[in-house]
């Protein structure tokens, strides 16, 4: 018993991170936030509305109510043609520490067939979480200003890999004291975030999402970012030479039930 009361307090306060509501205070003002995307990958039609059920039905109201107002669910627009479909839901979190609590306690009540689903017939071939940290220069999420049909509204998600973590730092700086973010503010780009990637199977890589009215308007943006004065002398700067080694494009429509 006297050696039982010397581990009493850390499996108190073990109880108490998981028994604790995923809850968090907002991050004061200027705080970077974190992200999680999470990726799933399927094939059929049947794992799709599967994983559809899951999220508008369990996970999204369990984020809603441990104060997450607005998850974005995103599909790319070449899942009508691929083999191998791609749905991603976008969360922004307060700190780690809220992260950790929702990881401990998924919304398995509410998940029904997507749960219980037998290993023949899974919902998914694979999923992914990849964890960001948000930008100095923008530490909070945007929330899009669209105008349009929505079933017309762009989501572009782009990945830019570094061949090492000293090319990725490298490029990181230029979105933020390069000036880059401030071009694509100036143009209007209308981004939601800007992250460098902390756990991922990319990596070194930074992320970002912008949004667009329609496939028109994201081009119209696009050739007048590659024909910016300002662009050309930046990207033309020796400090920022070969910092990036892939980038990964995917245009995105929202899902009807995502909250962006």
């Amino acid at each position: 018993m006297k050696n039982f009361s010397r581990f009493l307090p850390a499996v108190l306060a073990c109880s108490l991170f998981f028994s604790a509501s995923p809850v968090a205070a907002a991050p004061p003002a200027g705080a970077k936030e974190l992200y999680e995307i999470k990726v799933y990958r399927y094939k059929t039609a049947e794992q799709e509305k599967l994983v559809d059920d899951y999220l508008r039905q369990a996970l999204l109201p369990f984020l809603h109510k441990a104060g997450m107002a607005k998850v974005g669910v995103f599909k790319p627009l070449a899942n009508d043609t691929a083999a191998d479909k791609i749905t991603y839901v976008f969360i922004h979190l307060t700190s780690l520490t809220q992260w950790l609590q929702l990881a401990a306690a998924p919304p398995v009540e509410a998940s029904g067939a997507y749960t219980d689903a037998v290993f023949s017939a899974a919902p998914y071939t694979r999923m992914e979480s990849i964890l960001l940290e948000a930008f100095p220069l923008a530490p909070q999420m945007q929330l899009p200003v669209l105008n349009g049909p929505q079933e017309e509204h762009i989501y572009e998600l782009r990945s830019y890999e570094s061949a090492t973590e000293k090319y990725h730092a490298n490029k990181v700086q230029m979105f933020n004291a390069g000036g880059e973010i401030a071009l694509f503010k100036r143009l209007g780009f209308n981004a939601i975030f800007y992250a460098r990637v902390l756990s991922g199977s990319h990596m070194p890589n930074l992320m970002y999402m912008t949004s667009f009215d329609n496939k028109q308007a994201r081009d119209a943006h696009w050739k007048a970012f590659g024909d910016d004065a300002e662009w050309k002398k930046l990207k033309a700067l020796p400090e920022y030479q070969n910092n990036v080694s892939k980038v990964e494009v995917v245009l995105c429509h929202a899902a009807p039930y995502s909250d962006l």
